[in-house]
């Protein structure tokens, strides 16, 4: 009995989202554990894993399609011994239902995101990772030509920088217009004489969910803000003086952030909180989420039990996720849950802001960049390097005098960082 692929749940949050590509052909034989498409969820762009043995019979929605409905029949695997005559008793199901984004119907204005990924997806089927496609679109690199250093041959953003370097060219548009100059944007438009041209570019699946949840995290959580200052001179110096002793780490400022976060909130367990509508969820363990600017907008992978690891394993486990975030590929379990966020806009000069709630959880810490400023030390004017920090509370999950103690025990351990070490 022929057996129907159908469209997974790839996060909790997950209604529908957007089949991107077979990675499989009809015909194609399949294995259980062979990745057969990338399916673009609300977080992330991820490899969808095949669970049954057999041959792909039929594919039922076409890579490019958006809008696909969980638990919708995507695809058609036939078992050993059938052949492809047993796909026509399964077909008649509805599997148009969902919207099909087809690339070479796109309107004019789609064509700021169509045409990029034209250049990438046209031709025989080129194994890349989200990111490595975009940076070959924007760096004009025929991805056919490109070499895979990735499992099974897959290109990786690596690869795509290497052949950035050395030289390697995009192919010639087959059809493209004689007036067109090198990877022309499109042409802007304007809606009427009033408005300003503009281009279109189509939103992501995870773009819209990001609106959606933010809007009703601004609308519906009551937020109050609470800002501190930390003078950050020691904790300068004692970052400079270890990343003097090893070459196995990288110590940033964040990396002490989040770990004086994480003690911070084993001293306010109060803090470590978030809502629910017959119970507040006060969590035992400390998961700290820490965000991360991708190309389709932020994602915020998780630090987990991160009050029982050291500056090291906690620079080197972030690094290790903000790479597979702007690669698209993060996990489920690296990105779902956590009890506490960071922001942190200090690395591009922000003095201060005020974030917006990641719900369900009960804080948000905005961490602004590190700059002299004058102070009053013992009754006399100083110099110091303050940071300002601002914490986002969910009033209904935790009250002002909670959010101020916690506030004073990360202040206490950012001004003293050797007792961080301890």
């Amino acid at each position: 009995m022929p057996i129907e692929i159908l469209m997974p749940a790839l996060s909790p949050t997950m209604s529908e989202g957007t089949l991107a590509r077979w990675l499989k052909n009809e015909g194609d034989a399949v294995k259980s554990g062979d990745i057969i498409a990338e399916i673009e969820t609300d977080k992330a762009t991820m490899e969808f894993e095949a669970v049954d043995e057999g041959t792909i019979g039929k594919i039922l929605i076409p890579g490019g399609t958006a809008g696909v409905k969980v638990n919708q029949p995507i695809a058609i695997l036939l078992e050993e011994g059938e052949d492809s005559s047993a796909v026509a008793n399964v077909g008649a199901k509805p599997a148009a239902a969902a919207p099909v984004a087809a690339p070479a119907a796109a309107p004019v204005p789609a064509a700021a995101a169509s045409a990029p990924a034209a250049a990438v997806h046209g031709g025989p089927r080129v194994f890349a990772s989200p990111l490595a496609k975009r940076l070959a679109a924007d760096g004009g690199i025929d991805l056919k030509l490109v070499t895979g250093s990735g499992p099974h041959g897959r290109i990786v953003k690596a690869d795509v920088e290497q052949a950035i370097k050395g030289g390697v060219k995009a192919a010639p548009a087959a059809a493209a217009p004689a007036a067109a100059k090198p990877a022309a944007a499109p042409a802007p438009t304007a809606a009427s004489p009033f408005e300003p041209a503009f281009v279109e570019l189509p939103n992501s699946t995870m773009r819209k969910v990001i609106a959606k949840r933010l809007t009703e995290a601004k609308s519906t959580i009551p937020h109050f803000y609470l800002s501190i200052d930390c003078e950050v001179d020691a904790l300068l110096k004692v970052r400079s003086e270890l990343n003097g002793r090893s070459d196995a780490y990288k110590l940033s400022v964040n990396d002490f952030v989040i770990r004086a976060v994480a003690l911070a909130l084993k001293k306010v367990p109060a803090a470590n909180a978030s809502w629910g509508e017959e119970a507040i969820k006060r969590y035992t363990d400390v998961d700290i989420s820490v965000a991360v600017a991708t190309p389709n907008g932020l994602i915020t992978p998780i630090i987990h039990h991160a009050d029982h690891k050291g500056l090291s394993a906690i620079s080197n486990e972030m690094k290790e996720l903000a790479v597979k975030a702007r690669d698209g590929k993060l996990q489920p379990q690296e990105f779902q849950g956590g009890g506490f966020t960071i922001s942190n806009l200090g690395m591009f000069g922000i003095k201060d802001f005020a974030a917006i709630i990641n719900p369900p959880q009960g804080c948000i810490l905005a961490v602004g960049a590190g700059e002299q400023r004058p102070v009053v030390k013992a009754g006399a004017l100083a110099v110091a390097t303050v940071m300002t920090c601002t914490l986002s509370v969910d009033h209904r999950v935790v009250d002002g005098a909670v959010g101020a103690e916690f506030l004073a025990a990360f202040k206490k351990l950012i001004e003293d960082p050797l007792s961080m070490l301890l």
